[in-house]
């Protein structure tokens, strides 16, 4: 219930959170949800990110190669309309003259992404960067499993607090702290 005298006052007013909200994402009896989501996230940006990291293309001797293809393949699709042009500006004077240095981040961030999930170690963390790779693809104009990978990856960053109760994150994030909590000596 809203207090209507504190909102006209300019006082702060909290809205409480709806029951479902709140045991999905603060209650650790929710956790197992947040286990089967997050590996198998996690089990798709890894093998995604093996397959690159040993691939020559992208982190051999012709790194960079992959990344300069695709990458041209979606400026290409910018006069089309399927690419946005400030995005294809983007590719096109940003990432295209560094394609060995992403490509490197691409394939390894694939791989610490995949880690992070599975093992549940800064869950939301790992989950924000897997969803930045998604909407980057996204972006880029290639669809594949990416819409699914990132909706799973927004509710994770919104489960943070839980998702990795079955991981790692049950023990670092009290150790660690929260941005909110000052840790006493």
């Amino acid at each position: 219930m809203v207090d209507i005298n504190a909102e006209r006052s300019g006082s702060e007013v909290i809205v409480e959170e709806n029951p479902l909200s709140r045991w999905l994402f603060t209650n650790t009896k929710s956790a197992w949800i947040w286990l089967i989501l997050r590996v198998y996230l996690g089990y798709t940006w890894l093998v995604a990110g093996i397959g690159k990291v040993t691939s020559d293309v992208w982190t051999g001797e012709n790194a960079g190669t992959a990344v300069e293809g695709f990458m041209q393949r979606a400026v290409s699709r910018a006069e089309a309309g399927e690419v946005a042009g400030w995005y294809a500006w983007f590719l096109e004077n940003f990432v295209i003259p560094n394609a060995t240095a992403f490509s490197y981040m691409i394939a390894w961030g694939e791989v610490l992404v995949g880690i992070g999930l599975i093992v549940g170690l800064l869950t939301g963390i790992a989950a924000f960067f897997g969803a930045l790779m998604n909407m980057s693809f996204l972006l880029a104009g290639t669809v594949s499993t990416n819409p699914v990978m990132f909706m799973i990856a927004i509710v994770l960053i919104l489960a943070w607090k839980v998702a990795g109760w079955y991981g790692v994150d049950r023990w670092a994030l009290p150790v660690l702290g929260t941005p909110w909590t000052i840790k006493r000596k």
